[in-house]
């Protein structure tokens, strides 16, 4: 019994040996190929990390050296006038003046003060040339310009563009550190940026942040639009300020923010180059900015106005008018065409084909594929020049007494004849046709839909609205049904599409 165990002991201590080597074996072999596969399998980001080594990361430092020489500080300064305080009425009284002897009180006149405006502004060429923003130097009587440099120069305003909010101006230096306005560069969502400027008046100030969106629009910040989103903290004297990326390329042109309080909330706008460079040519050439111009009042094909005119599908945007003489009536262009296309490129809404005509020259010509009565077409039209902008949206109302049925498509929509009268008031071109709307109910599915008092109904589901007749005719058959409201406003025309009420 004793032999049998210290025979055993010797084999179980040699095979205890044995497992521990095999073991380590095992365990090596399966580290290597942990590895391997974290390797392979590396993510992209920090695979780019490593590439570019992992001194790039520790600072911004020296992006931050080469570009900020190149943006500087505007101090702008402009005369306005301000009303004098009117005296409290007890002072207009004559009984008053008389027992106390006052003088008769004059007339307040208006006074003339200074405005103190601050801003940021790029550097684009050598010899002084400086891109920013048109409302940081408009109407102003003198422009300082600042440079990282300590160097103060007085700077002149070469041309302004309102419509994109662009302004160039010039100082008489040098050999100037510049930013290239290049058009060419790829903004991307999720790539990193730097916003440059003289935030609050403290200084040229560097805030880091990234692209959370591009070709953003429709904000009514500008008449043309197509901002870069960031996140990089935008405040005001920023205006006209750089948004860089990490490389130091210029990608915008700081321009605007949203937010309740007044400051930084994390959503800022900034005008990309390709927006830029067009204006800011044009604008050193000649002073101003020529666009393409075809005279058409567009909107959106939203599934409601598809389902209301039996479109087969929601894209593209729909005529409502063509102006007269204009580019797009001499072509052929009628109300109720959907444009689909424009030059072979799709026609994805609104603010991105009023853009495209607009970076257009007049003379060129414009090829729109068409969409009338289901059939496809092409359409050739001549650019002209854009006109000066007028504006005429204020909101006209009468009172009126509504329809009292609020579960049909029309309900709670009260109607009248058009008078010579109202007419004038409320702009229309002569011989204009339809019924005005005299009140809407709001809680009606018209009101919802955009419908408001002076509205001027002309054509229901496509159907002429000649009298309140024929206006109660038609909402009675189409009472259950989805209703396209042909409506003119103050002489521009637009279709408002009316669901009818959930039942």
């Amino acid at each position: 019994m004793g032999r049998f165990l210290s025979i055993r002991r010797p084999v179980a201590a040699l095979s205890l040996v044995a497992a521990l080597v095999i073991g380590a074996l095992i365990a090596l072999f399966l580290t290597a190929s942990w590895y391997g596969r974290a390797e392979e399998r590396e993510p992209a980001f920090v695979a780019t990390t490593r590439a570019q080594g992992a001194a790039d990361l520790g600072t911004l430092a020296p992006t931050v050296r080469r570009v900020t020489p190149a943006v500087v500080n505007i101090s702008s300064t402009r005369v306005v006038k301000v009303e004098e305080r009117r005296l409290p009425p007890i002072f207009q009284d004559p009984r008053f003046r008389d027992f106390f002897g006052f003088d008769e009180p004059r007339e307040p006149r208006p006074e003339e003060r200074r405005q103190q405006g601050l801003g940021s502004g790029v550097i684009i060429s050598p010899d002084g040339y400086i891109v920013t923003n048109n409302h940081v130097v408009e109407g102003a009587t003198d422009i300082i310009v600042s440079t990282t440099a300590g160097k103060t120069v007085h700077a002149r305003i070469v041309g302004t563009d309102p419509l994109s909010d662009i302004a160039v101006l010039k100082v008489d230096e040098k050999n100037l550190p510049v930013l290239a306005l290049d058009d060419s560069i790829p903004v991307q969502v999720g790539d990193f940026c730097l916003a440059i400027g003289n935030m609050f008046g403290l200084g040229q100030t560097v805030t880091f942040g990234i692209i959370g969106a591009t070709g953003r629009a429709g904000f009514g910040i500008e008449t043309y639009e197509d901002f870069i989103q960031t996140d990089a903290a935008i405040n005001p004297g920023n205006s006209g300020g750089a948004l860089v990326n990490l490389r130091g390329q210029l990608i915008g042109i700081n321009t605007a923010i949203i937010s309740r309080t007044g400051g930084h909330q994390g959503i800022g706008f900034a005008i990309p180059m390709k927006m830029v460079r067009p204006v800011v040519e044009q604008l050193i050439r000649t002073g101003k900015v020529v666009r393409g111009y075809i005279g058409v009042t567009i909107e959106e094909v939203t599934p409601a106005l598809a389902r209301g005119l039996n479109l087969a599908e929601s894209r593209g945007v729909i005529v409502t008018s063509a102006a007269p003489g204009s580019p797009a009536e001499r072509a052929g262009l009628q109300r109720g065409d959907v444009i689909l296309s424009a030059n072979g490129q799709a026609v994805e809404s609104v603010t991105s084909f009023r853009l495209r005509v607009s970076q257009m020259q007049p003379g060129q010509t414009l090829t729109l594929r068409v969409l009338r009565e289901n059939q496809q077409r092409d359409v050739r039209v001549q650019l002209g020049e854009l006109p000066a902008q007028q504006s005429g949206n204020e909101e006209w109302q009468e009172p009126g007494e509504p329809a009292a049925d609020l579960q049909s498509t029309l309900g709670g929509v009260a109607v009248d004849r058009i008078t010579p009268q109202l007419a004038q008031q409320l702009d229309l071109p002569a011989g204009t046709t339809g019924v005005v709307v005299t009140s809407v109910r709001p809680a009606s599915e018209a009101f919802a839909a955009g419908l408001r008092p002076g509205d001027v109904i002309q054509e229901l589901n496509r159907q002429p609205v000649r009298s309140p007749q024929d206006f109660r005719r038609l909402a009675q058959q189409f009472r259950n049904s989805t209703v396209v409201l042909l409506v003119n406003r103050r002489g521009q025309t637009t279709f408002i599409p009316v669901e009818p009420p959930a039942r």
